[in-house]
């Protein structure tokens, strides 16, 4: 059985062709297949729709009260089918995607990269923020994938996770610094150290999973932005935890110095996408370049740069 977006093409090529016939050649259908599908039509509508001629069919005024209405419907199941069609091959539609900050550093940028590229009809919307929030927006339905990041050994609930990178901790110090040389550092050896933080409390920092062995750091500035940050630390304020992501946006005036992992555990990275819902194919993409990204050894190292900065402060 057709349904009714079948039998309105139906009448609106027999509308065309004036005949049963010509309209069935047309359409790849027997003569009597056409005549029961307007027959069904005209029962729908409760009126003829056609006058029957000795030669073809004409229109009543009823089919021509339907016809722009049939044209109407017509167009507009072709434009969806158009719009399904690109967002099936990924010529157009809209990526939403949510990031913690560190992440924006270098992961979700080669991705959305690599993306572009590959994909430029899909257009990109990006929003940063702490993981809670992107939780949520996945739950709401606001997100498509999302970058989310959990200490080790927290568990993350509700979304699907796609695990990414077990991301390493680094503390960044002024150049001078007499531990900037150092291969390794024991968060116990920073104790009497000023910390710049993103919080006055230092169980609502990176620093948290090092008070339960009662480490208790000074924190002597509340800094947000990872810019800021390492501001303070070049101007010898302070110090502060660097996530491996955030390598890249080292400045040439600071050291980094990887934290013991017994102090500081790798974050786990994860790639999150609604639980239970339908994936579009732009998200499986963009869940492709998220993972070769994350593969990357500079996403989780420092860059060459920041290597040689190490290997020249070790010479100081």
């Amino acid at each position: 059985m057709l349904d009714s977006h079948s039998l309105y093409e139906v009448f609106l090529r027999v509308a065309q062709d004036g005949s049963f016939t010509a309209a069935a050649r047309g359409l790849g259908y027997t003569q009597s297949a056409v005549s029961r599908q307007i027959q069904a039509l005209e029962e729908e509508w409760g009126a003829a729709l056609f006058d029957r001629l000795p030669r073809g069919v004409r229109l009543t005024e009823a089919g021509r009260v339907l016809l722009p209405h049939a044209q109407g419907m017509r167009d507009r199941l072709r434009a969806a089918r158009a719009e399904l069609d690109e967002l099936r091959s990924l010529g157009g539609g809209t990526l939403r995607i949510g990031a913690f900050a560190t992440a924006d550093v270098s992961l979700v940028p080669r991705a959305v990269s690599a993306f572009g590229a590959r994909h430029p009809g899909v257009t990109v919307v990006h929003t940063e923020g702490p993981t809670a929030k992107h939780v949520a927006l996945l739950a709401e339905g606001g997100l498509d994938v999302a970058v989310l990041s959990a200490p080790d050994g927290t568990p993350l609930t509700g979304p699907e996770l796609h695990f990414l990178l077990d991301e390493p901790m680094y503390v960044a110090l002024p150049r001078g610094h007499r531990f900037a040389g150092r291969a390794r550092l024991r968060v116990a050896e920073l104790a009497d150290e000023s910390w710049i933080e993103g919080d006055v409390r230092p169980d609502r920092t990176l620093l948290a999973p090092a008070l339960a062995d009662g480490f208790r750091p000074r924190v002597a500035f509340r800094v947000n932005d990872w810019t800021a940050k390492l501001g303070f630390v070049a101007a010898d304020l302070g110090i502060t935890v660097l996530p491996a992501l955030a390598a890249g946006a080292a400045r040439a005036d600071i050291a980094l110095v990887p934290v013991d992992p017994a102090d500081l555990p790798h974050r786990k990275v994860y790639a999150a996408t609604p639980r239970g819902c339908t994936r579009s194919p732009a998200a499986t993409a963009f869940l492709t370049d998220l993972r070769r990204a994350a593969e990357s050894a500079a996403a989780v190292r420092p860059s060459g740069r920041e290597r040689r900065l190490m290997t020249e402060n070790a010479r100081l």
